[in-house]
């Protein structure tokens, strides 16, 4: 069976309303909760940029059985990875064992701002794979110092560590990637429904389950009114249109504005659903169930219908999503 999560968007809420939709997420039966990791908004008009992993402490104190993910966290330029292992460690204690380690190469968006530039893509997967090797390390328990070729690690050792082991999902776009990142990560993250990416991941780990987890996300803009929802869409999930050669590329939110200023409202609803109707979404969910991701999270476009989505529309939706999923 399918399960189906809800995305804590944290480029278009804040902090408190970011704990407290994920205590309604659960209370509405959604299966795992997702955070992103943002330091700036794709657009000046979602407007927030909480930080993720301070989020997530109070998520897990806040709810009770939900799992949650980051989706996803770049260890390679604004968090060394080290620290990113202790901030694992350290969640998943708090959860209980619900936390899930995603991670991916990451984009300029959120990178740049240590002043430290942005690499082209082949040095983005080199950094993440010797990252994702000493986060392994580290959280494996006892002390490690390293001399790599991007990372040195010096007598670090993390005294906190839970009794669940934190697995590590890798967010992969295409052959290359899954070659690379295949052998080091539990889990697979992807985000278009390509059922030749799940196949290729498989066959890359012949030893593994075929059953582990694969997790997709996908955008709806629910709304009673859809004109307003089609409305909201544009104004602040247009970005999404850029496709990712050009998403992980662009510095600022004024970079995505300029990117997309001829992105019409037709457009965006062409790709994402708007709207009341939920056999909608649930149309557009099943390509994801048809090239066999085992997840899928949802994210409600924008801030302000979030508490009506969750409280009125979740379940409902949810239920329509199970019964299809079980009629596949």
């Amino acid at each position: 069976m399918t399960r189906f999560g809800y995305t804590l968007m944290t480029e278009q809420s804040g902090p408190r309303e970011l704990v407290s939709y994920a205590v309604a997420a659960e209370a509405a039966g959604f299966d795992f909760l997702v955070s992103s990791d943002h330091y700036s908004p794709w657009l000046e008009e979602q407007g927030h940029a909480p930080h993720a992993w301070t989020t997530l402490g109070a998520v897990a104190h806040a709810t009770s059985h939900i799992p949650m993910m980051t989706y996803v966290t770049c260890p390679t330029m604004r968090y060394h990875p080290a620290v990113v292992a202790q901030q694992a460690a350290t969640l998943q204690i708090l959860s209980e064992g619900r936390f899930t380690l995603g991670l991916g190469s990451g984009e300029s968006l959120n990178e740049h701002v240590i002043g430290a530039g942005w690499p082209g893509l082949d040095e983005r997967q080199d950094r993440l794979a010797e990252a994702i090797e000493i986060i392994r390390d580290l959280l494996s328990g006892g002390t490690v110092s390293r001399h790599g070729h991007w990372y040195r690690v010096d007598a670090a050792k993390i005294w906190d560590l839970p009794d669940h082991p934190v697995p590590i999902a890798v967010a992969v776009s295409g052959p290359r990637s899954i070659t690379r990142f295949a052998p080091l990560a539990d889990q697979m993250i992807a985000t278009d429904p390509e059922p030749d990416l799940v196949r290729s991941w498989h066959q890359a780990r012949p030893d593994q389950p075929a059953s582990s987890r694969v997790t997709g996300q996908l955008p709806i803009s629910w709304d009673t009114d859809r004109d307003k929802a089609i409305q909201r869409a544009h104004e602040q999930f247009r970005w999404s249109s850029g496709g990712w050669d050009v998403n992980s590329n662009l510095p600022t939110p004024a970079a995505f504005a300029a990117a997309t200023q001829f992105v019409r409202p037709q457009d965006v609803a062409e790709s994402i659903p708007c709207g009341p109707d939920l056999d909608a979404i649930v149309s557009a969910v099943r390509p994801y169930q048809e090239a066999g991701f085992t997840d899928i999270a949802l994210v409600q476009v924008g801030d302000e219908l979030q508490e009506q989505f969750l409280s009125e529309t979740a379940a409902p939706l949810l239920a329509k999503l199970r019964a299809s999923d079980s009629n596949s």
